[in-house]
């Protein structure tokens, strides 16, 4: 079959000296399906989604009204340097301007990371399961995975210690880890520095950190100054800006400056720019985001319990339900009834689902329908 098209067939014989293995034996990274394919797949409507963990309020309604005044400049190239946010959200942090990266999505700065500091043959750290993007990016730079497996659905950061060899570049810390949605306390994380030598960085992604209230949370900024840690954040979640991809990170600037060589210019567009500044201002939309999925976990669990099923509780806007049968045949039985949450065979969870916490009405619609396909 061929693989690409143009003056004439090439087949996948002549394309397989050209790519190294560690390319060709990557499997892409599988997104949640929309809603849009869902319901023309099921001849259904009204469905909802609750694969993604997205706010399910939606952006900042500042966020939105900025968006409407700017977009009639896309005819121009965005600003690179995101001046306007770095300032907003410098001030935000309290951390120095050349502290701060921003990127397509905190992604496009894992992929950054990989590329200005892993060598082929060099190792990552890392969890499973945890975001599996990790694995495919140091994969593709040629590197080394060197995954281990949670403790109690969370990161064992003594093994994960003890794995750190002469080769290890990198360390990944997802926290609250997804899928899981736990978290790693300050005095362990401060024990597990205490082990790992200093010249290997520490990623601490954190994406969903503000839906945490846990005063043992260990803040990822607190240590860049002492250690080689990033803190990647994003506006995908709690700011409800997944469509428009802006994330951003901090670390010290010798990190940054050296993520700044290789960043693409313009890769925050000029829309995510403004809304994200506009939604930096809107602090009731984050508060209200937080009660939102307070109460949905309460309602969740209360459900769940009540229906003897068991889960993990999460410290962020989603969590793992483990189900008493096959978790490809639920979510699809769910996807049925209009009802789209995130199977976990990908994260040898096979029998759990992953659901993002919704709306009132959403999370009632997810019970039903759980109940009905059970």
């Amino acid at each position: 079959m061929p693989v690409c098209e143009g003056f004439g067939i090439v087949s996948e014989k002549q394309m397989k000296p050209l790519v190294p293995d560690y390319i060709s034996n990557l499997v892409a990274y599988p997104p949640g399906k929309p809603i849009e394919e869902v319901e023309r797949e099921y001849g259904i409507k009204g469905s909802i989604k609750l694969a993604s963990n997205e706010n399910p309020l939606g952006p900042s309604p500042k966020a939105v009204e900025a968006i409407n005044r700017h977009v009639s400049t896309i005819h121009r190239y965005p600003d690179g340097s995101c001046y306007y946010l770095k300032e907003k959200l410098s001030e935000k942090l309290g951390v120095a301007k050349s502290k701060i990266i921003f990127g397509n999505g905190s992604n496009e700065i894992i992929e950054l990371i990989v590329r200005a500091f892993l060598r082929p043959g060099d190792e990552a750290v890392m969890a499973h399961p945890a975001f599996i993007v990790y694995q495919l990016i140091v994969q593709a730079a040629g590197g080394k995975n060197v995954i281990l497996p949670l403790k109690d659905f969370t990161h064992d950061l003594e093994v994960m210690a003890g794995a750190v060899t002469e080769k290890t570049r990198l360390v990944f810390i997802t926290n609250p880890n997804n899928p899981t949605g736990t978290i790693v306390k300050r005095g362990e994380f401060e024990r597990f520095l205490s082990r790992v030598p200093e010249d290997v960085i520490i990623v601490m992604d954190e994406a969903y950190f503000e839906y945490v209230s846990d005063p043992e949370y260990p803040n990822g900024m607190d240590y860049i100054n002492d250690r080689l840690v990033v803190s990647l954040r994003t506006f995908s979640k709690i700011y409800g800006l997944a469509g428009l991809r802006v994330g951003y990170g901090v670390a010290s600037e010798e990190i940054i400056n050296c993520l700044e060589k290789i960043r693409q210019p313009f890769n925050v567009n000029s829309l995510a720019q403004v809304a994200a500044l506009a939604a930096l201002d809107d602090q009731g939309h984050v508060e209200k985001s937080v009660r939102t999925n307070n109460d949905g976990l309460a309602y969740l669990y209360g459900e769940l319990d009540g229906m003897g099923l068991s889960y993990v509780k999460s410290h962020a806007n989603f969590f793992l339900i483990e189900m008493k049968g096959d978790g490809v045949k639920l979510y699809q039985d769910l996807m049925k009834e209009g009802v789209i949450v995130r199977p976990m065979g990908i994260y040898d969870l096979k029998n759990y689902l992953r659901v993002t916490v919704g709306l009132p009405e959403e999370n009632k619609r997810f019970i039903e329908a759980l109940k009905k396909v059970l």
